[in-house]
């Protein structure tokens, strides 16, 4: 026998009916699901960008790089709203900006009253060391006696050169359109020991003709003092005063060269100083000397460029030249024979190693220290004077 079971077509309609309403049911509990476990992990996502965000804010890159910044207006997470968070990070860096801008707009003010007192109000200690400060409005003359000829066979505006290369020098070459971004200084000495005819405030033995180990009383002694001015102004200047020439003489430039490219790993500079002082073995008591002023006697200066024409890579020698010309047209403007003529010659001493690297002689042989001493304050407000225009573009610039 066979049990026969009947089933009416309404009765299929709705058991399907039925399935359908459960799987969609089972979809929206599904869907539910899967979107509170979203949004909880997009909360965790969401609060750990926005403490990452506020703990690397604008504010806080800046303050790296500009350490005058105190007061960083900070932002606590808990008082974002998630659905709000682009508005505030906006209105955070939007602070920060106007912060950074503000401390700016101070320092661009100390830098003004600089100018205009000849006094230095920064904070930190050792530039607030009393540093004679030279002003423009003094009469210069150049008063050497038994001059050596200069033989400057180019001019370029009131800057007068002395090209010892076969290239010719256009204007395009000279002009001196060029931009400092870095105020890094460093400065070094190739010769050590050179030194000056002994005087009475500085008498000293020396261990070779004219020169000494005592860096007290060596060319060292000159960077010393441009070190110390230069810092009056506040610039950051790193002063290397290692042996290069002791004891031994050849190879100095080699020694110097590892110095340089050792000091630039943790110093990216631009300007690279060598300073020496004449070498005319001729002459020993030639000593070039311009009067400013009404006492002051002060050591004459010279830049010397290096080419690449001895055959050494050398990419770097016109924009060397082209600072040389920009440092001197200020001299000129200021102190009017303060500078010898520019020495353009075909070695490369060293200057491949910044963009504008060069060797500056203070003084020769029959100079005083005292004169070159008093060579680095005149020298130090004629950098000043050509730097300090980029550091307030670069504050107009920041003007949000």
């Amino acid at each position: 026998m066979f049990s026969v079971t009947i089933l009416k077509g309404k009765d299929i309609f709705k058991f399907f009916i039925g399935i359908f309403i459960l799987i969609i049911l089972i979809i929206i509990i599904s869907k539910n699901i899967k979107k509170e476990t979203t949004n909880t992990e997009m909360t965790t996502i969401l609060t750990n960008k926005i403490s990452s965000i506020t703990e690397n804010n604008l504010s806080f890159c800046l303050d790296q790089v500009l350490p005058s910044i105190d007061n960083k207006e900070t932002v606590n997470v808990k008082e974002i709203k998630t659905e709000n968070i682009y508005e505030d990070i906006l209105k955070t860096q939007i602070a920060s900006i106007r912060e950074v801008y503000n401390e700016e707009n101070n320092n661009l003010e100390i830098i003004n009253n600089v100018q205009e007192t000849g006094e230095n109000i920064a904070d930190n200690p050792v530039e607030n060391k009393e540093i004679e400060k030279e002003k423009t409005d003094v009469n210069t003359e150049v008063i050497t006696q038994n001059p050596i000829a200069e033989n400057a066979n180019r001019q370029y505006g009131n800057v007068k050169i002395k090209n010892q290369t076969t290239y010719e020098l256009t204007d395009e070459m000279l002009n001196p359109d060029i931009i400092i971004d870095n105020k890094n200084i460093i400065l070094f000495h190739t010769h050590s020991c050179e030194s000056y005819t002994p005087s009475e405030a500085y008498n000293y033995e020396q261990t070779g003709t004219y020169r000494t180990t005592d860096l007290n009383y060596s060319v060292v002694r000159v960077g010393t003092e441009l070190e110390n001015q230069l810092k009056g102004y506040n610039y950051n200047v790193i002063h290397n005063t290692s042996y290069h020439d002791y004891p031994s003489y050849n190879g100095s430039y080699t020694r110097s060269l590892a110095t340089v490219e050792n000091i630039l790993k943790d110093n990216p500079s631009d300007i690279i100083i060598d300073v020496h002082r004449d070498a005319i073995g001729s002459r020993s008591d030639y000593a070039p000397t311009v009067k400013i002023g009404d006492t002051d006697e002060a050591a004459q200066i010279m830049f010397v460029i290096g080419t690449n024409e001895g055959g050494l890579w050398h990419p770097n020698w016109n924009q060397n030249l082209k600072f040389a010309v920009k440092i001197q047209q200020k001299a000129e403007e200021m102190y009017p024979g303060l500078f010898k003529p520019i020495m353009l010659t075909k070695s490369r001493y060293n200057q491949h190693t910044g963009k504008f690297a060069s060797i500056i002689e203070v003084g020769a042989t029959g100079n005083t220290l005292e004169q070159c001493l008093t060579s680095m304050k005149y020298l130090a407000k004629v950098f000043d004077e050509v730097l300090k225009w980029k550091i307030i573009d670069v504050t107009i610039h920041k003007s949000i």
